[in-house]
């Protein structure tokens, strides 16, 4: 009997430290919600982000403002007609 006693003492003691720190144990359910929860913010911020490009695709595709203000801010063109004045500060000796 004193023997069988020993051996589920035991047995119980690996059993809860298996639970506590071994793989699929608390702790290891604690750090995958936490990846989970870092993965759904990113998620997040990319599906944020996937939708302000694909408003751009459509305004691209049908609009001709984000065209012209595309190639006024990125290749510096002007309309005709328009002058363009760039102003250039003295070097600070």
């Amino acid at each position: 009997m004193r023997k069988l006693t020993w051996t589920l003492l035991v047995l119980l003691i690996v059993l809860q430290v298996n639970l506590w720190v071994g793989e699929g144990g608390v702790r290891g359910n604690q750090q995958l919600a936490q990846l989970t929860e870092q993965q759904r913010e990113e998620n997040r911020q990319l599906a944020e982000r996937n939708r302000l490009l694909e408003a751009e695709v459509v305004d691209l595709k049908q609009g001709l403002e984000a065209i012209e203000e595309r190639a006024r801010t990125e290749m510096g063109m002007i309309r005709e007609g328009e002058t363009f004045y760039q102003v250039i500060e003295p070097a600070q000796d």
